[in-house]
């Protein structure tokens, strides 16, 4: 987990994520002032140390002087070794009411220069786009850059958060598409990609995987990531039945490449409440990896990082070594041949493995007997309460929520019944499902068949038993395991100070190769 914090709680905003020399690079707004865009680095996306911020906002009277917005880094395409930054900045004269695009150079990734190239900033113009305060929502939607570079023609776009001339002003939202086609020369296209349904499409992110191109962008409406795929870079972007990544709460993801995956970053927005009052608080989960199905429908899975972080491995596999956490006399826990039957006829019954537990990954092979219901239980104590995960496999739907005591119980409001996440997946009426649940610190992840389902942050409960329970219904357990993952330190250590002189990267001083 990684968060912005100091004196006051502030935020980590939109993320934009390089890999370089075995080196993640995170790039991430502060909140709420949008004062500056910070610079974190990490050997393996969980553990970060902030480093040397790379923008701030400009001087008084300058096109950026009162916010920046969403950034997009990558490579210079003419400058061998050199990155570019597109980030939206905002005008004080204008109230922040029209959204532009700068540039920004480095030769290092940790030293940013604003470029002094007249081109910039970009504005968004007509017939295409709404371009002007009078229209619209009266206020220029050109925001969240991100640069693309076909693989198949090598043309060079650049896309953004925009909005059509036309239609009901809700449902104007677009992906703007400008081609470069000289040098830091960019003319404005028609759209990518209009649905014809939100009030904006934001962070739009384009990867080809396989065959296909895939467009990411995330809805306000509902607060999730969603995508598109076309069978070429000008479309038409089509979706599937279920074109939602991650379930509600996950937003603004941004991809980044490595050289073994294609990984997708995103924060989420955890509600907390302070001095009685609510408060939303972001954070940077753990990435996830980008695959498709065999249908080719983009998915997620959990990140393999995970691996690298298991101190010791559990397997289960004999009823002796699990507990009754109700002792329910209609429950049972008996060994098969074909694995551990665990079952409860009437009522309710939880089944603990071995231990308490703080940071871990459960693994195992689920079979559901009976029409009654069946699920996980998380970080419970000896009075029951915990985290409660409800599996309905064959409607395909998982939910789970915070449920215990009150500390400071009145009438009644002596318990806690806080529903966290829900979301949908493939149901059946047959097995197995391969269920796996990673707990992080305050990160939570359900996996079912290999595809990450919830991906969650809450610290209602740290530490405690983790198992299986049943109600009216049995189910049956093969390679059943249960990992101790490590927790890498966050900004545990002295920050390495970045001091080598580099003069400015002014764009006259760093001629294209050749």
């Amino acid at each position: 987990m990684y968060a912005s914090h100091g004196f006051l709680r502030s935020d980590i905003g939109d993320v934009d994520v390089v890999y370089h020399d075995g080196m993640f690079h995170l790039f991430h707004l502060v909140l709420p002032n949008h004062d500056f865009i910070a610079h974190a680095v990490s050997p393996d996306a969980m553990s970060w140390r902030r480093v040397k911020n790379a923008l701030f906002v400009g001087d008084p009277g300058d096109w950026d002087d009162d916010m920046l917005w969403t950034m997009h880094v990558s490579t210079d395409p003419e400058r061998k070794g050199a990155w570019r930054m597109f980030y939206t900045g905002l005008a004080r004269a204008e109230f922040g009411r029209v959204q532009r695009v700068g540039l920004a150079r480095s030769r290092d990734l940790y030293h940013w220069d604003r470029s002094t190239s007249q081109t910039y900033p970009l504005e968004i113009p007509g017939p295409h786009y709404e371009s002007s305060i009078h229209e619209g929502r009266h206020w220029v939607s050109f925001r969240d850059p991100f640069f693309f570079k076909d693989p198949e023609t090598h043309e060079r776009y650049l896309l953004s958060s925009a909005r059509i001339k036309d239609g009901p002003i809700i449902r104007r939202g677009c992906v703007g598409l400008a081609r470069e086609e000289a040098p830091d020369q960019f003319v404005f296209e028609a759209p990518l990609h209009r649905p014809g349904l939100y009030d904006d499409v934001e962070v739009p992110n384009l990867f080809k995987l396989g065959e296909r191109y895939y467009l990411l962008g995330s809805i306000r409406e509902d607060i999730k990531i969603h995508y598109w795929y076309a069978d070429s870079f000008g479309g038409p972007y089509e979706n599937f039945f279920d074109n939602v990544l991650l379930p509600s709460g996950n937003y603004a993801g941004r991809i980044c490449e490595t050289p073994d995956a294609i990984l997708l970053f995103n924060f989420f927005s955890k509600t907390e409440y302070i001095y009685g009052r609510e408060v939303v608080k972001k954070l940077l989960p753990p990435p996830k990896e980008l695959v498709t199905d065999e249908a080719g429908r983009l998915k997620v899975k959990s990140y393999s990082a995970f691996n690298d972080l298991v101190t010791h491995r559990e397997i289960i596999t004999a009823s002796y070594q699990c507990r009754l956490l109700y002792a329910n006399p209609h429950a049972s826990a008996i060994d098969r041949p074909d694995g551990l039957h665990l079952a409860c006829r009437s009522g309710y019954e939880a089944f603990l493995l071995p231990g308490d537990h703080l940071d871990f990954r459960l693994k195992a092979q689920l079979m559901l007997e009976g029409s009654g219901k069946t699920g996980l239980v998380l970080r419970m104590n000896e009075d029951w309460d915990g985290y409660y995960l409800s599996l309905d496999l064959v409607n395909g739907i998982a939910q789970i929520r915070a449920w215990g005591a009150n500390p400071t119980p009145e009438f009644e409001h002596a318990f806690r019944y806080q529903p966290l996440q829900e979301a949908h997946f493939r149901g059946s009426n047959q097995g197995p499902w391969q269920i796996e649940v990673v707990a992080h610190g305050m990160y939570l992840e359900l996996s079912i068949d290999g595809f990450v389902v919830l991906s969650l942050v809450d610290d209602s409960f740290i530490e405690g038993g983790v198992g299986f329970y049943t109600e009216s219904a049995a189910v049956c357990l093969k390679d059943l395991e249960i990992e101790s993952l490590s927790r890498p330190v966050t900004e545990g250590a002295a920050e390495r100070v970045y001091s080598t002189a580099l003069p400015p990267l002014e764009d006259e001083r760093f001629p294209p190769d050749g």
